[in-house]
């Protein structure tokens, strides 16, 4: 088995952001959304642009992934003995 159960019950529950973690959540979605309005507004319509903001959401989901992570981190136990 790749991952254990508890892993992967992590990865599939919602987590309610702790301290600052909306704050940050929501400074890189508003972000993302202003690249995403200038985007739509000098490029044509085509295949190009529709990836570009793909990707753009892709980036905003894995910025905000990675600031869950960090906080899940440092709420592990230290395994150094």
């Amino acid at each position: 088995m790749a991952f254990t159960e508890e892993t992967l019950r992590n990865r599939f529950t919602y987590h309610k952001p702790t301290g600052n973690q909306a704050v940050k959540y929501e400074v890189i979605r508003n972000l993302c959304l202003d690249i995403a309005l200038r985007l739509n507004e000098l490029c044509p319509d085509s295949r190009e642009l529709s990836l570009a903001l793909t990707h753009l959401e892709q980036t905003c989901m894995w910025s905000i992934q990675s600031i869950k992570n960090e906080k899940e981190k440092q709420d592990e136990p230290s395994t150094t003995y």
